[in-house]
């Protein structure tokens, strides 16, 4: 999301005491009555793992709630917990966290499965130029989303094969209401003309290609906007009658603020990291389709 910064080598420390861990829970997690764990890069994913995986799985994420995944560091306490997982989910297409730490990660627990969720998945280009590629923020569309659960019911049955036909079934069940979520996202956004909005970060390249939307983004290249930048945006709002600016919790929304006083509109906050995905998304295609109206 905003402030980029480069990430130190992982601490010493945090590799001794990790693999101190693993020498002592060696075994563990045998028995049929013990919870499999799984990692996962964010929020989003831990909802995907426990609808797929129910009561057999423990899911947890790496990136905390109100972090920055594009500069977050782990803690020794998670990888601790890291540790002892079987599995880890990890989103793929370039995201920053993963590039930085993935691989100190899976030295830390090399018998771990990894999982790329955007396997299958269509990627589009990124936006942001600082960092070049594929747009990362992949589980922002409920079609993506059923592309990537379908990849983590593979590695559950992977990790787990007895317990493959529980983990389909639950796969099955939440495809359901995914495709339910993508059918009611169609009906909200049908009758909204003005299909663009204007966003601090563009987190929402997936959901704006799926469902003919345009986010105007006001940051790029992952910085503060400069005064050249916020004009911008300010004449491409007033010309469209752009009246909301969408900002995340993750991020200082000073700028936002700036451009919403400049063209008399209003701060909305959405968060593409909220750990209820479905109802989360649902809350934020009808801010998005207020906005729009």
């Amino acid at each position: 999301m905003v402030r980029r910064r480069v990430i130190k080598a992982i601490p010493v420390i945090i590799v001794v005491l990790a693999l101190l861990v693993t020498a002592f829970s060696c075994g563990r997690q045998s028995g049929d009555s013990e919870k499999i764990g799984v990692a996962v890069t964010i929020l989003p994913l831990v909802e995907y793992v426990k609808a797929v995986g129910g009561d057999r799985v423990n899911a947890f994420a790496m990136v905390p709630p109100g972090a920055n995944p594009h500069a977050y560091e782990p803690t020794p306490s998670q990888i601790r917990k890291l540790a002892e997982a079987k599995m880890y989910v990890k989103v793929g297409a370039g995201l920053s966290f993963e590039v930085a730490w993935l691989d100190k990660l899976q030295a830390v627990n090399t018998k771990m499965l990894v999982v790329d969720s955007s396997k299958g998945v269509e990627l589009i280009a990124s936006v942001d130029r600082d960092e070049p590629g594929a747009d990362s923020h992949i589980w922002v569309s409920p079609l993506n989303a059923i592309t990537i659960v379908r990849s983590i019911c593979q590695g559950l049955i992977q990790v787990d094969p007895q317990n493959e036909a529980s983990y389909i079934k639950n796969r099955d069940n939440y495809i359901g209401k995914l495709e339910v979520l993508d059918r009611d996202i169609r009906e909200r956004l049908k009758s909204v003309k003005n299909r663009q909005f204007i966003v601090f970060h563009p987190a929402w390249g997936y959901l704006a290609r799926d469902y003919q939307l345009e986010q105007i983004p006001i940051e790029m290249q992952g910085k503060e906007p400069s005064a050249q930048d916020i004009a911008r945006v300010v004449d491409e709002a007033r010309a469209k009658q752009i009246k909301v600016i969408f900002a995340t919790p993750q991020i200082n929304p000073a700028s936002a603020e700036v451009i919403a006083r400049e063209i008399g509109g209003r701060v909305v906050f959405i968060d593409d990291l909220a750990a209820n995905f479905t109802e989360n998304l649902r809350n934020v295609v009808e801010q998005m389709a207020e906005a729009m109206e």
